[in-house]
């Protein structure tokens, strides 16, 4: 999960320019990213680990922080 907990890190990294970000924190809350960041970060995570985000993954506890996001990547990689 360090990998993922590295790579999620960089991207969303990249998006909250100016904001010292931790990983346990709300992204949506603390960010001020708009809700085109969440879709822009589902379709990041299928392309970037090869992996598939069902209907029943977009709960917003999956992608609320860095490490969530990290935690969903793991899962679903484990899966495959």
């Amino acid at each position: 999960m360090m990998d993922h907990l590295t790579t999620v890190r960089a991207f969303v990294g990249k998006h909250v320019q100016g904001i010292e970000l931790g990983d346990d924190q709300d992204i949506f809350a603390t960010a001020g990213v708009s809700s085109l960041f969440a879709v822009q970060l589902v379709v990041w995570v299928e392309k970037t680990f090869g992996i598939s985000v069902a209907p029943t993954d977009l709960d917003i506890d999956n992608f609320r922080t860095v490490r969530e996001v990290a935690r969903f990547v793991a899962e679903r990689g484990l899966m495959a």
